[in-house]
C-alpha cells in the first residue's frame, strides 16, 4: 500500500550518518598525518604544510550555503551523490600525489574532496529533517549531531594508526572505495525528494564564496604570517568588501541566494552563534589536544588517536538527554547550559601539564564533549526550524558553515597564542613549554564561548519576535525569506 507521507527509515538515518561522519573525519584526521608528510619524500615547505590541511576546510565551508541551495534547487539525492563522487575524486588526486611526488596534486586533491563534502554535508540534514518530519526531527538531529562527533573520533583515531603503521596515502586511497559504497547506500536508501525552485543567483554566490575564501585565508594565515601582514589584512579587507557586496545584493536582488533580512530572527541569530562558538572551542582544543599528549605527555600518534575518544563520549549520550530537555523546557537550557559547559571544560582543560594523570585529563574531555552533545541538537534545530522547509538544505549550509567558520577561527586564535609563546611550529616544543602556551590559549578561547552562552541564553528566551515558542515542538514557517519561495 503506498505510504502517505513522508518515513524516515533506520537504513536511510544510518547511510546519512555514514556520509556525515566521513567527510567530518577528513578535517580529523590530517592533523595527526602532519609529522608523517612533513617527513615524506614530498618535503613540503612549512606553507604548503599548512595548505595541505587548510585547503579542505577553506572549500568546504566557503561552498557550504550555495551547495545547500543546489541541493535544494536539483535534489537532495543528486547532490549526495555528486559530492560522493567529488570526495572519492579528490581523495584519489590526494593519494596520487604521493605517488608522483607533487604537492600541488595533493593540495588540489584536499581541495576537490572540500567541494563534495560541501554538497554532502547539507543535502544529508534536509534529507533528514523532510523525511523525519515534525515529530521526530529532533531526535533525527540528534544522530546527525552524534555522527560530527564521531567523525571526529574516527578521523583522530584513523589519522593515528595511519601515521603510526602506514604510509600517509593509505589514508586517501581508503577514502576511494568507501565513498563508492556510501553512493551504493544513498541509491539504495534515499528516495527522491521533492525539490525547490531556490534561488540561482550566480552573482550572489560568486560574492558569498570569495568572502568567506578571503575571511578564512586572513584567519588561518593570521597566526603563522602575522596579523598585521599585508596578504592577511588585504584577506580581511578583500573579505569586509565582498561580503558587504553580497549584503546589499542580497537586499535588493529578486531572488538573492540569502536575503539578509532572515538574521531579523532572534533566534536564529543566536542559534548560528551558538553553533560557530561551541566549533570555536572545540576545535582550539582538537588543534591543541594531540600535540599536548605527544609533546607534554610523551604518547605515540597511535596512542594519542585513542586518547582523544574521551571527547565523543558526551557527543554519543548527551543528545538524546538533549532532546528531552528540549521537548519539556525548551531549547534554551540545553543550548545555553551545553555551551557554559564547553567553556567550563577549556578552563578545565588549561589547568592540565605532563603530570597531570590521564585519567584526569579525560575527565575534563568527558565534560567538555557533554557541553557539545547537550547544546548541538538544540542550536541545529533552531537553525533549521526558522527557515522555511522548502530551504532546509540552504539552511544546513548555514549552521554547517558557521560551525566551520567557528573551527577555523578557534584554531587561529589559540595557534596564534601557541606561536607566541613557542617561538613557532618549526621545533617541537618542551612539553612545560607548550602545557603553559596552551593553557593561555584554552583560557583566552573559553571566555568567548562563555560570552556566546550568555548571548544564546538571552537571544533563546521566551517571548517577544521570534521567541515566543517554550516548547521543542518546531516552529511554524516564518514570514521571512531565504531566496524565493519555496
Amino acid at each position: 500500500m503506498p505510504e502517505t507521507g513522508p518515513v524516515l527509515r533506520r537504513s536511510t538515518l544510518l547511510a546519512m550518518c555514514a556520509c556525515v561522519l566521513v567527510a567530518q573525519s577528513m578535517v580529523a584526521a590530517i592533523n595527526l598525518m602532519i609529522p608523517q608528510l612533513a617527513a615524506s619524500a614530498l618535503h613540503p615547505t612549512p606553507s604548503e604544510l599548512l595548505w595541505t590541511v587548510d585547503a579542505y576546510v577553506i572549500v568546504f565551508a566557503g561552498l557550504l550555503i550555495p551547495a545547500g541551495a543546489f541541493g535544494d534547487r536539483y535534489g537532495r539525492r543528486r547532490a549526495l551523490l555528486a559530492g560522493l563522487a567529488l570526495f572519492a575524486t579528490g581523495a584519489g588526486l590526494s593519494a596520487a600525489g604521493g605517488t608522483l611526488g607533487s604537492v600541488p596534486a595533493l593540495v588540489a586533491g584536499r581541495a576537490v574532496s572540500g567541494a563534495g563534502a560541501a554538497l554532502v554535508m547539507p543535502a544529508t540534514m534536509a534529507v533528514l529533517v523532510h523525511l523525519a518530519g515534525p515529530q521526530r526531527r529532533v531526535q533525527a538531529l540528534a544522530a546527525w549531531t552524534l555522527a560530527i562527533g564521531l567523525g571526529g573520533l574516527a578521523g583522530n583515531v584513523g589519522g593515528g594508526l595511519t601515521a603510526q603503521y602506514l604510509p600517509w596515502e593509505a589514508l586517501f586511497w581508503a577514502m576511494v572505495p568507501l565513498a563508492a559504497l556510501l553512493a551504493v547506500a544513498v541509491r539504495a536508501t534515499v528516495p527522491e525528494l521533492p525539490r525547490h525552485p531556490a534561488a540561482s543567483d550566480p552573482l550572489g554566490t560568486v560574492l558569498l564564496v570569495g568572502g568567506t575564501t578571503a575571511l578564512l585565508y586572513g584567519i588561518i594565515e593570521g597566526p603563522s604570517h602575522g596579523w598585521a601582514s599585508a596578504h592577511v589584512t588585504a584577506g580581511f579587507a578583500a573579505a569586509a568588501l565582498l561580503l558587504a557586496g553580497f549584503t546589499a545584493h542580497g537586499l535588493t536582488a529578486g531572488r538573492p541566494l540569502i536575503d539578509p533580512r532572515v538574521l531579523r530572527s532572534r533566534r536564529l541569530r543566536a542559534a548560528v552563534l551558538g553553533t560557530a562558538a561551541s566549533f570555536f572551542g572545540l576545535f582550539a582544543l582538537f588543534f591543541v589536544n594531540a600535540q599536548f599528549l605527544q609533546y607534554a605527555k610523551g604518547y605515540s600518534p597511535a596512542r594519542t588517536g585513542f586518547a582523544i575518544v574521551p571527547l565523543t563520549v558526551g557527543m554519543a549520550l548527551l543528545p538524546r538527554l538533549a532532546g528531552r530537555i528540549q521537548a519539556r523546557y525548551g531549547v534554551r537550557p540545553a543550548a545555553a547550559g551545553g555551551l557554559a559547559l564547553i567553556g567550563a571544560g577549556l578552563l578545565a582543560v588549561s589547568t592540565c601539564g605532563p603530570a597531570t594523570p590521564y585519567p584526569l585529563y579525560a575527565l575534563w574531555l568527558l565534560a567538555l564533549s557533554a557541553g557539545l552533545g547537550l547544546s548541538a541538537p538544540g542550536l541545529t534545530h533552531t537553525v533549521v526550524s526558522e527557515l522555511p522547509p522548502g530551504q532546509a538544505g540552504l539552511g544546513a549550509g548555514l549552521n554547517t558553515a558557521a560551525r566551520e567558520l567557528g573551527a577555523a577561527l578557534g584554531v587561529a586564535v589559540v595557534g596564534t597564542v601557541l606561536a607566541g609563546r613557542t617561538g613557532g611550529a618549526g621545533h617541537a616544543p618542551a612539553g612545560a613549554e607548550f602545557a603553559e602556551a596552551m593553557a593561555l590559549g584554552l583560557r583566552v578561547v573559553a571566555v568567548p564561548v562563555l560570552l556566546a552562552a550568555a548571548a544564546v541564553a538571552v537571544g533563546l528566551r521566551p517571548g517577544g519576535p521570534g521567541g515566543r515558542r517554550t516548547s521543542g515542538a518546531p516552529a511554524p514557517e516564518p514570514r521571512h525569506r531565504v531566496g524565493p519561495a519555496a
